[in-house]
């Protein structure tokens, strides 16, 4: 963090370009090659599945992995039932809007209370 504190102005611009780039090219890309194509169905099939994955990938990180060791945990008891909560109102309402602001209530609310 401190490399960062001693760039010059000039640095920091380049920086933001450079990040634009980094940002706008691999959603740029896909969009500028399917335009013109038809997508295949088993792709837009496949699709389907990437915010589930990732957002499950996200979830299981957080509230089985231990950051520092990265080892199997069981103890972040409010998170695993928050998770278990998440997981019935994702499958009953199908909305990642409501999912996810359930998750966050049920994580707060049982952080204090257990």
């Amino acid at each position: 963090m401190s490399t960062v504190n001693t760039w010059t102005s000039t640095q920091h611009f380049w920086l933001i370009i450079l990040g634009f780039f980094v940002a706008f090219l691999p959603r740029y890309i896909p969009l500028m090659l399917f335009t013109k194509r038809e997508i295949p169905e088993w792709f837009n099939e496949w699709m389907k599945f990437v915010p589930v994955s990732l957002f499950t990938a996200l979830v299981v990180k957080d509230v089985f992995i231990d950051s520092k060791s990265y080892q199997l945990i069981f103890t972040q008891v409010p998170e695993m039932l928050a998770a278990v909560i998440v997981i019935i109102i994702a499958y009953r309402t199908r909305s990642m809007a409501i999912s996810v602001i359930t998750g966050l209530i049920g994580v707060f609310l049982l952080s204090m209370v257990i």
